[in-house]
């Protein structure tokens, strides 16, 4: 790898081990929580590579009190990977790929999109919601990391997670926002999934499906809660004909060129781990 220390190169080879109970836990919650995935160096390294992208590509002027409340949850940046060759090395490392492949049991894990979400000190919720509404994903076969650039204690508001949540129908078809807030709360609190609610140490990385049904709290600290997450679906995903108008931006943005039926094979869409 090029552009960055040969320790972080390394690091980003190696692989993580996968006990069978965790690749269980995982299919069974469509969700867990990894200890030490990254190193102190690799992270601080990629702290301030991302920082530094992140704020050569915001664009927003608004103060939070003049935002909605998907405005008011994060700055969003897509794609970093596209600008930026050194955040490129930790979008397609082998050692996060193959975590993603291992998960959800499949031979190769290919990159969908990345993308930047820093919750701003004094930022609101990230309301409930499924990410894969937004996907033309013919299988649930997908799987995000979330990789906070920092320790994240309760007070800056951690991914949140309803363990097992992949089942429920009832909420597929509502975009992020107050609705999807207000409907998931209610449906959620009448389930008996677990309601998980956990800081994140440094190095620690969550990774979900695009079906669990997720949210995280408000960031009630002074300081920016910088978080990088990579999207991945199977090698072999197949686009599916879309079902609603943001699976329809998703394949124009994220895809282009694929073909309907088709395995989604693009110039954006590389596969990033296969044995």
């Amino acid at each position: 790898m090029s552009n960055i220390p040969s320790s972080i190169a390394d690091h980003l080879s190696g692989s993580y081990a996968l006990t069978p109970e965790q690749v269980a836990f995982y299919q069974n919650n469509r969700y867990i929580k990894l200890k030490d995935v990254l190193n102190a160096e690799t992270i601080a390294f990629f702290n301030e590579a991302i920082t530094g992208q992140v704020n050569a590509m915001n664009t927003q002027q608004k103060s939070l009190n003049e935002r909605d409340t998907y405005g008011k949850a994060f700055l969003q940046l897509f794609n970093l990977w596209r600008e930026n060759d050194v955040v490129k090395q930790l979008v397609f490392s082998e050692r996060l790929g193959k975590i993603a492949a291992d998960l959800m049991q499949v031979q190769g894990s290919r990159l969908y999109h990345d993308q930047a979400l820093f919750k701003e000190g004094g930022g609101g919720i990230t309301p409930w919601h499924a990410d894969q509404y937004y996907w033309p994903l013919e299988t649930d076969k997908t799987v995000t990391a979330w990789i906070p650039l920092q320790a994240t204690p309760l007070e800056m508001g951690p991914l949140e997670f309803s363990a097992g949540s992949h089942v429920i129908v009832e909420g597929r078809d509502l975009e992020i926002g107050d609705e999807s807030e207000n409907v998931m709360q209610e449906k959620l609190r009448v389930t008996d999934f677990d309601h998980v609610i956990e800081p994140f140490d440094l190095g620690e990385v969550s990774f979900h499906s695009g079906w669990v049904f997720h949210r995280a709290g408000a960031n009630t600290t002074k300081e920016m809660r910088k978080v990088m997450t990579i999207i991945y679906m199977d090698r072999d995903m197949v686009l599916k004909n879309p079902e609603n108008k943001n699976q329809i931006n998703d394949w124009h943005t994220w895809c282009p060129g694929a073909t309907v039926g088709e395995v989604i094979i693009t110039p954006l869409n590389p596969i990033l781990y296969q044995p």
